[in-house]
C-alpha cells in the first residue's frame, strides 16, 4: 500500500508538542546502523535510550515475533497465555524474584511497585506506614505518582498537587536517608542502581548496602528501579548482582523487549500476596506478542558470552570517549557501568550537551544526553567493535568541528 511521504514539519501539525524531535526521520535499522529518509547512515549509540538491547531488527527477535503473530496476539488477563508464563518462570529462575507482574512501560512497572509497597505496609503495619523515600535527580516515569517519586521538580511543575507521603534524600548520602526514615511511617526506599536521566550517576556499593540495612531495620521494602540499568546493560543481567544487594521489588522495562513495549515488576512471594485479585491490573500487561519477544531477549542476553562482551565493549567505548575528551578538553570523566555511560562535560562546556548530540548527527553518529552536562551512551549490547570504532571516528569529527 502506497502512502504519502511525511516530513518533520508534519509533527508540528499533528502531534502534541511535548517532544522536540530532531530533523531526521529514521526509516530503517539493521544492527547498530540506522538510515533516514534521505538514505543517510548513522551509527546508533542511543539504543532507543537503552531499549534496543540487541540492535535493530535482530533476526532472532523478528523470528519469534513473526512466529507468535501467527498464533495469538492478545487475550487480556481474564485468562493467561503461554509466553507470559514462560517469561515469568525464566525471570524467577534467573533472579531473586518469586513472582512477576507484567506491564507495558517502566512507568507502569514502577507504579505497580509503589502501589505494592504501600499495600504491603497497609496490610502488615497499618495505614500510617505509607511514606516512600526516593532521591534527588532520580527518574521513575511520567505518571503523576512516578513523577512525584522521581526527584526532578521540573517534571512535576504544573501538574500539582502531587501525591503525598513522598520524601527525597540525597543520592549516595546515607545520612540524609537516615534523617527521613521512621519505622512507623516509611514503607519503602526506591533507588536506581545507576541514575540514568540524572546524569548516569552510579550508586556507591556501600550506599546500597546501607539502604538494604535501613529497610531491614525499619520493616520497609527496598525497591530497585532497573528500568534503564537492567537486562544486561551493566554486564550483569540486573545491576543488583554487581553489588550483592538484593531488593524486595525490582522493575524492568526498556531493554526487556529489545524495542517491543513490555515491562515487569519482580518481587518476592511474600510481598506479592498484597496484590490479591482485583487490587491492580493492566489490559495489555502480559501480552503474548510482547512476552514472546522478551523471552528471546532474556534467553539471548543472559548468555555468559553476551554479558562478558558487554564489558569488553564498555572498556573500548569508555576509553575512546575519554581519549576524545582529553584531546579536545570536553570531558572530565566517563562514568557509569557496562554500556550505560555518561561523558561529563568540562566546566567550559557545561550546559551544552545537546550541542554534542546535534554535532554528532551531522557526522552520522547518534548519541544521547542526560541533562545539560552529560553526553549519554546506551548502544546495543552486541554492537560490533568495528561499529564502535566508526562511531568514535565520527564523534571525534563532530567534536573537532564543535570546538574549532
Amino acid at each position: 500500500m502506497n502512502r504519502e511521504p511525511v516530513s518533520r514539519e508534519l509533527f508540528d501539525e499533528v502531534m502534541v508538542p511535548n517532544y522536540a524531535p530532531g530533523n531526521i526521520i529514521p526509516v530503517r535499522g539493521e544492527g547498530s546502523r540506522v538510515w533516514d529518509q534521505e538514505g543517510r547512515e548513522f551509527v546508533d549509540l542511543q539504543g532507543g535510550i537503552a531499549v534496543t538491547s540487541l540492535g535493530h531488527c535482530h533476526p532472532g527477535l523478528v523470528g519469534v515475533l513473526q512466529e507468535q503473530a501467527e498464533k495469538i496476539w492478545h487475550l487480556s488477563n481474564v485468562m493467561t497465555n503461554e509466553p507470559a508464563l514462560r517469561l515469568a518462570k525464566t525471570l524467577c529462575d534467573q533472579t531473586f524474584a518469586e513472582r512477576v507482574f507484567f506491564a507495558n512501560s517502566g512507568a507502569e512497572a514502577n507504579e505497580a511497585a509503589f502501589k505494592l509497597a504501600r499495600r504491603y505496609a497497609w496490610e502488615h503495619y497499618g495505614p500510617e506506614k505509607n511514606e516512600i523515600i526516593s532521591f534527588t535527580n532520580s527518574f521513575h516515569g511520567r505518571t503523576l505518582f512516578t513523577v512525584s517519586v522521581g526527584g526532578q521538580p521540573k517534571y512535576l511543575e504544573g501538574f500539582e498537587p502531587a501525591p503525598g507521603g513522598i520524601h527525597h534524600a540525597e543520592f549516595n548520602n546515607l545520612d540524609s536517608v537516615k534523617a527521613l526514615v521512621f519505622k512507623e511511617k516509611t514503607c519503602a526506599i526506591v533507588v536506581e542502581p545507576i541514575q540514568g536521566e540524572g546524569g548516569v550517576m552510579p550508586a556507591d556499593p556501600e550506599f546500597l548496602k546501607g539502604l538494604r540495612q535501613l529497610c531491614d531495620d525499619n520493616n520497609a521494602l527496598l525497591v530497585f528501579d532497573e528500568v534503564q540499568s537492567g537486562v544486561g546493560r551493566t554486564g550483569h543481567l540486573y545491576a543488583y548482582e554487581m553489588h550483592n544487594v538484593v531488593p524486595d521489588i525490582l522493575t524492568s522495562a526498556k531493554g526487556l523487549g529489545g524495542g517491543f513495549p513490555v515491562a515487569a515488576m519482580l518481587t518476592t512471594a511474600e510481598a506479592a500476596k498484597s496484590l490479591g485479585v482485583g487490587t491492580h491490573g493492566s489490559t495489555y500487561g502480559g501480552n503474548a506478542l510482547a512476552c514472546a519477544v522478551a523471552q528471546k531477549v532474556i534467553d539471548t542476553v543472559s548468555q555468559p558470552e553476551i554479558l562478558k562482551g558487554v564489558k569488553a565493549r564498555s572498556d573500548k567505548l569508555r576509553k575512546g570517549m575519554m581519549d576524545i575528551g582529553e584531546r579536545y578538553g570536553v570531558f572530565s570523566e566517563v562514568r557509569g557501568a557496562g554500556l550505560l555511560l555518561g561523558c561529563v562535560l568540562t566546566e567550559k562546556w557545561q550546559g551544552k550537551a545537546k550541542d554534542f548530540l546535534n554535532a554528532g548527527l551531522d557526522e552520522g553518529v547518534m548519541v544521547l544526553v542526560a541533562g545539560a552536562n552529560v553526553v549519554r551512551l546506551a548502544p546495543s549490547l552486541i554492537i560490533p567493535e568495528s561499529d564502535i570504532d566508526e562511531a568514535l571516528e565520527r564523534f571525534e569529527a563532530a567534536v573537532k568541528k564543535l570546538t574549532a
